[in-house]
């Protein structure tokens, strides 16, 4: 009999994602079950209280004021690199938003979507200040560590391949693992996305005795990512983000939300709040989707500011993250 219901079970989850009926799974649960990684200042960290922050649990916050109009209703499950691709193939999680890296294997192998690009990244290396680091080929021979099971490892041999450099791979499970390690001693440098190493940084009992070398050997453009065979689940996560970006574009925030909200004549901010237009019955969600998103959670440049830019303990400047019309390459499809 327990056989049978976890067979039956194992059919249901299956149904749930390949069939179509994600979106309808998560309104009757009544929240989001969102797979973010363990720990990683400024994308997904626990503060003193237990509640987690960070730009990918912002994400997942703004996916539920989207659907529920209360960016409260999150689940959120700690996954390692390892785990997080299973949990969200089997549907343990709705959503990983959880610093993913978006390949041609995992978009189409793995039997996943990306809903779009959250995060433009690259991978770097932190090093010592004290040995006068500066170059990547100053690397020759040294032992490097890594995470398994990430882009990271593969981007890292082909480097040091075609540069005809030698290295010794010092693999930990978990990011947190890798950074001490890294301050002990155990490895001459740390490799990973350079969002990460900003982030790893602040982990280590003396940040200022190491720094982020500023060559990037990779493009790792981190993003949202569902499962294949449910456009209308992975319609509400693309469109969640594509909210946020437009609102800062149109210049929507959460301070002057409530205000447009009541005067605005723009006709593409009347589209962002539900004002004019059916944009949120086409999506299954309610009519002020975006407005919520925008009112509880914030556009994409508050978010990204208050988690990892140049406001917050990180102080990543926007670069590539920059809008499109400011330098940079976030750009979102219209509402309309």
């Amino acid at each position: 009999m327990k056989r049978l219901l976890m067979l039956a079970s194992a059919l249901l989850l299956a149904c749930q994602a390949w069939g179509g009926a994600t979106l309808e799974a998560v309104k009757r649960r009544g929240y989001v079950q969102c797979g973010i990684s363990e720990g990683l200042p400024g994308f997904s960290q626990p503060d003193e209280g237990g509640s987690y922050r960070g730009l990918d649990v912002d994400f997942c916050r703004a996916v539920a004021a989207a659907l529920f109009g209360d960016a409260a209703r999150v689940r959120y499950i700690p996954l390692t690199s390892r785990e997080r691709f299973t949990a969200l193939q089997s549907g343990e999680v709705d959503l990983l938003s959880r610093n993913t890296t978006w390949t041609s294997s995992r978009d189409s192998a793995m039997g996943l979507h990306f809903a779009g690009i959250i995060y433009y990244d690259g991978q770097g290396f932190m090093v010592p200040r004290d040995k006068s680091l500066e170059r990547i080929e100053q690397l020759d021979g040294a032992r490097i560590c890594l995470q398994p099971g990430t882009t990271t490892a593969l981007n890292l041999a082909d480097y040091f391949t075609s540069h005809n450099l030698k290295f010794t791979p010092v693999f930990h499970e978990r990011s947190e693992a890798s950074a001490l390690a890294f301050q002990r001693g155990e490895c001459d440098a740390l490799t990973s996305d350079q969002s990460q190493l900003y982030a790893q940084r602040l982990r280590l009992d003396r940040p200022d005795r190491y720094r982020v070398l500023p060559t990037i050997i990779s493009k790792e453009p981190l993003g949202p990512v569902v499962r294949h065979g449910d456009d209308e689940w992975f319609d509400v996560i693309k469109w969640t983000l594509y909210a946020m970006i437009n609102g800062e574009e149109l210049g929507v925030d959460s301070s002057n939300v409530d205000q447009l909200h009541r005067t605005a004549t723009e006709p593409a901010i009347r589209r962002l709040l539900g004002l004019e237009g059916e944009k949120g019955r086409d999506l299954g969600l309610p009519r002020d989707w975006a407005y919520q998103i925008i009112r509880q959670v914030g556009n994409y440049g508050q978010v990204f500011e208050r988690n990892v830019g140049r406001a917050s303990p990180l102080g990543i400047e926007r670069g590539l993250n920059a809008l499109w019309n400011q330098g940079g390459l976030q750009y979102a499809p219209p509402i309309r």
